[in-house]
């Protein structure tokens, strides 16, 4: 069972990877609230337009703050996993 998430902005993803056997989850199929995993989904349509506008610095630094708080939530709401958070305008991980 999948012990670490994480949330990330990837084009062809779903706003949440499997960080430890890698491939993208959808938010609903593992747990997630419909409010959590729908402000995710939002969250990963706005990454996707960033992308396609070239990753503006100050849209990236928004998405991000963004992002690491969606983490802390999915983390509260599936207690015992471990959520990072991987920043895909930067190319790192950021938690």
């Amino acid at each position: 069972m999948t012990t670490e998430f994480l949330i990330d902005g990837m084009l062809s993803g779903t706003g949440l990877r499997d960080a430890v056997h890698g491939g993208y989850l959808r938010p609903q199929n593992i747990g997630l609230s419909e409010s959590l995993a729908q402000s995710i989904s939002e969250w990963h349509q706005r990454y996707e337009q960033a992308h396609f506008d070239g990753f503006p610095e100050d849209i990236v630094a928004e998405l991000d703050v963004e992002g690491m708080a969606l983490a802390l939530d999915v983390e509260r709401e599936l207690s015992g996993r471990t959520v990072g958070y991987f920043s895909n305008g930067r190319m790192k991980r950021l938690s």
